[in-house]
C-alpha cells in the first residue's frame, strides 16, 4: 500500500525538492515570519553577493507585492565604485528605500578615529548600531552564513541583541522545527540570518539558476593590485600601497566584497558563472579566510566584533 510518506521518499519523487529549492523555501519562510512578527525590519544591503541574494529572495517572498522592508548600508567610504553603482541601480530599479550610515561622517564629526592599519570595516559597528537605534529597527536581516567563519557558525537564525546591540552567545534560543522566537524587550532587536544554512557554493549555484545580476568585480578582470599580508589589494586613498609595495596589473576577481581596505582579490580566469562555480568547488579555503584582512587581526576577531554589535 502506498502512503504519503513513501510517495515523497527518494530523489525520483515528483514532490521532492532539490537542495536549492529547500534552501530557497527556508529563506522565504524566514522573510515572511519576520514580516509577521516585527514592526520595523530592515535588510542590510551592501551590493555584495549575499545581500543581493537576500534581496532576490525577499522579492520572491512577497511578489507581486513590494518588499515591505527598507534597506540599510553602512558605507565605509572605501567601497568599490562598481559595487556602489550596482547598489544604487538596484534600489532605483525596485523602488526601494535606502538608508546609508556613513563611517566618513562619523570620522569627520570626531565620533570615530582612523585606525593605524587603515582598516575601516571594524569602524562600521558604531554607525550600524546607532542607525538601528535611530530608525527603531527591531529586526535586521544580515547575509551571514555559518560556513564563512567559526563565530558565525555559532549564530541562530534569529539572534537576539541587547539594548546596546551586543551579542551574548548564552542568550541564544533553541530553534527546533524552524520555530523562531522573535520576542524582545524595548530597545533590543533581533539579527536575522536567512542564509545561515547556505554555503558559498550554494550561493553561486543559486545565482546561476536564477540568473541574478552581480557587480562585475565578482568575475575575472584585469586590475591594478599590490600584495600585502598574502592578499592582492586595490590601491586607494585608504592607505595603499606603501613605498615598499609595488603595483602590478593582474587578472583577478573577488570572492567576497567588503571594502578596498580589507578585501583581497584572488587570481582567477573565471569570467562566467559556470567557471566561478567550478573554481569554488575546488577551493579548500573559505572566502573570508582567504580574502578578508579584518578577520586576520586575531583568532577571535569576528567574535569580538560581533559582541560589540557588528554582524
Amino acid at each position: 500500500m502506498t502512503t504519503a510518506a513513501t510517495v515523497t521518499e527518494g530523489t525520483d519523487s515528483p514532490f521532492a525538492l532539490s537542495h536549492l529549492d529547500a534552501l530557497e523555501s527556508e529563506a522565504v519562510h524566514i522573510f515572511r515570519e519576520v514580516a509577521g512578527e516585527f514592526e520595523r525590519p530592515v535588510i542590510l544591503f551592501s551590493g555584495g553577493k549575499d545581500s543581493i541574494l537576500m534581496l532576490h529572495l525577499a522579492l520572491k517572498a512577497f511578489a507581486p507585492a513590494a518588499v515591505p522592508f527598507s534597506l540599510l548600508h553602512v558605507d565605509t567610504g572605501h567601497n568599490f565604485p562598481e559595487v556602489l553603482a550596482y547598489r544604487d541601480r538596484v534600489v532605483a530599479e525596485h523602488g526601494l528605500r535606502l538608508h546609508v550610515a556613513s563611517v566618513q561622517e562619523y570620522i569627520d564629526a570626531g565620533k570615530l578615529r582612523e585606525r593605524p592599519d587603515g582598516l575601516r570595516n571594524p569602524l562600521q559597528t558604531v554607525p550600524l548600531t546607532e542607525g538601528i537605534q535611530q530608525h527603531r529597527f527591531d529586526a535586521v536581516f544580515g547575509g551571514g552564513r555559518r560556513d564563512e567563519e567559526k563565530a558565525r557558525a555559532k549564530e541562530r537564525v534569529f539572534s537576539l541583541r541587547d539594548e546596546f546591540s551586543q551579542w551574548d552567545p548564552r542568550r541564544q534560543r533553541p530553534e527546533l522545527w524552524q520555530l523562531y522566537n522573535g520576542r524582545h524587550a524595548p530597545g533590543e532587536h533581533v539579527r536575522v540570518f536567512p542564509l545561515s544554512n547556505w554555503t558559498e557554493l550554494d550561493v553561486w549555484q543559486y545565482i546561476e539558476r536564477e540568473q541574478i545580476d552581480l557587480p562585475e568585480i565578482y568575475f575575472a578582470h584585469e586590475r591594478e593590485v599590490f600584495k600585502r599580508s598574502g592578499m592582492w589589494l586595490t590601491p586607494g586613498e585608504w592607505g595603499g600601497p606603501k613605498d615598499t609595495e609595488s603595483v602590478e596589473t593582474r587578472l583577478v576577481r573577488y570572492r567576497t566584497v567588503g571594502d578596498m581596505s580589507c578585501t583581497g582579490a584572488v587570481d582567477s580566469e573565471a569570467t562566467t558563472l559556470e567557471a566561478v562555480i567550478t573554481e569554488i568547488a575546488a577551493s579548500r579555503l573559505t572566502e573570508r579566510g582567504a580574502t578578508r584582512a579584518d578577520d586576520k587581526v586575531s583568532e577571535a576577531a569576528m567574535e569580538d566584533r560581533k559582541r560589540e554589535g557588528y554582524f
